[in-house]
């Protein structure tokens, strides 16, 4: 009951900002004047602050923990308004970032089917989330250049009978039901899977793996880092890297993970973008390297 309240208080939201859009141009300049203001708005050390919106449950994009220390020696960021921390992939690029601007990093924790109504609110300035850009998003957001590049794949049982595929033909017939994260381009390329059908999509992607632990999916649609990470707790499943000759078609929008602000506030996107050219994150091996050592300081409950 508690998650079908937010998902209807969340569609009103929605209905209200649509509204607004359409009234004309007036609210857009308010929200760009004020996105000014607030990115610039200073933190304990009198530093500039960037507040980031992410969900906190994404590893090793990011996470949640309860201490500041990281495994691997580096310095989690305090949640706002909690006594717990944010880490992971996403968290190390806004801190790069932000000591690259002079700033500091502020992360706010939010369910991922909210982190655009949180945005487009103010709560936070931009987001690092592990965000695909896509086309649709595109219209209502503007974007950095990616900040990584990540392949999709898919995930299974390891003692199921689908376990030794190696592209999506091969479910011709099977009939497997298709699991993926809600409000994701990942749920656009379920139908792609022949004869799959349609399960339950979950808000979290640590739900999405245990449907399938559980036999309640066969095949959860993801990205590999994503996957990687969960298979260091999740032992009975499999990834599957598909044959890229026999995998899912148009699904590039969901490789290009980048940054994204207020569809009018880039200002601040060419002012992040300025500080990713800086440090040079477009480096395909920064990235990867990177990626690598958020998946190892991964806490085992993530």
């Amino acid at each position: 009951m508690k998650n079908r309240f937010k998902k209807v208080l969340a569609i009103a939201m929605a209905s209200c900002m649509t509204m607004a859009i359409f009234a004309g141009c007036g609210g857009s300049e308010t929200a760009t004047s004020s996105a000014s203001n607030t990115a610039g708005s200073t933190g304990s050390s009198d530093k500039k602050v960037l507040r980031v919106g992410m969900e906190c449950t994404y590893a090793p994009f990011n996470w949640t923990q309860s201490s500041e220390t990281a495994s691997d020696g580096g310095k989690a960021v305090k949640i706002y308004g909690q006594n717990t921390y944010a880490y992971g992939y996403d968290v190390m690029v806004a801190q790069k970032i932000a000591k690259e601007l002079d700033m500091e990093v502020e992360v706010h924790k939010v369910e991922w089917d909210s982190i655009g109504l949180g945005l487009d609110s103010q709560e936070y300035d931009c987001v690092i989330a592990g965000m695909g850009k896509t086309a649709v998003r595109a219209k209502s957001y503007s974007f950095t250049e990616p900040y990584y590049y990540r392949d999709n794949c898919i995930v299974v049982k390891a003692d199921s009978d689908i376990a030794s595929v190696t592209g999506l033909s091969q479910l011709k017939g099977k009939n497997v039901k298709v699991t993926t994260q809600l409000g994701t381009g990942w749920v656009d390329l379920l139908d792609q899977i022949p004869d799959g059908v349609l399960g339950s999509n979950y808000e979290t992607t640590g739900e999405v793996f245990m449907a399938v632990s559980n036999g309640v999916a066969d095949v959860a649609v993801i990205d590999v880092p994503t996957a990687e990470s969960a298979l260091l707790t999740n032992k009975d499943l499999k990834i599957i890297k598909l044959d890229k000759n026999d995998t899912f078609k148009n699904d590039q929008e969901m490789t290009n993970v980048c940054i994204a602000t207020r569809k009018n506030d880039t200002e601040l996107r060419d002012k992040i973008q300025g500080a990713m050219d800086k440090i040079g994150w477009n480096d395909k091996s920064k990235m990867d390297e990177l990626m690598e050592k958020a998946i190892a300081a991964q806490p085992a409950a993530n």
